[in-house]
């Protein structure tokens, strides 16, 4: 099945944080389109099944977002189904991500844990699959 929803996320430093995704959580980079100016105007990251976009911030324009740090808060998260959820948790922190909930064995059956990176965006990994419905 094909994803139909795609999160897109903006960066103050974009080319840092593809390589830091890349590294901390496993992603591959599936494409990556500079801007010009030394950042990233569209990047396609994919961990198993699912896929990211990221790009450079864009201050101004329809997809104007802050960064968590600029905004002082978090505004949203992404979460990620995994199979091997210890050895990316393990992956992660040698990385230096920034575990905001260590790992752990949920009653709903999932093992999991949340991470931010460098520029504060954060990451939910699991176990735990969402069943679709029958369209």
């Amino acid at each position: 099945m094909t994803p139909s929803i795609y999160p897109f996320l903006q960066y103050r430093d974009a080319p840092a944080a593809l390589a830091w995704l890349e590294k901390a959580f496993g992603f591959k980079t599936v494409m990556s389109h500079p801007d010009g100016k030394g950042g990233i105007a569209h990047a396609e990251l994919q961990l198993g099944q699912g896929m990211v976009m990221l790009g450079s911030r864009q201050p101004d324009g329809p997809f104007a977002l802050s960064t968590p740090q600029e905004a002082g808060c978090t505004t949203q998260g992404v979460y990620i189904v995994v199979k091997d959820i210890d050895a990316l948790f393990t992956r992660a922190k040698a990385a230096g991500a920034r575990i905001v909930m260590e790992i752990r064995d949920t009653d709903y059956g999932s093992r999991d844990f949340a991470a931010r990176d460098p520029e504060g965006h954060l990451w939910s990994f699991g176990t735990y699959a969402p069943a679709f419905a029958a369209d």
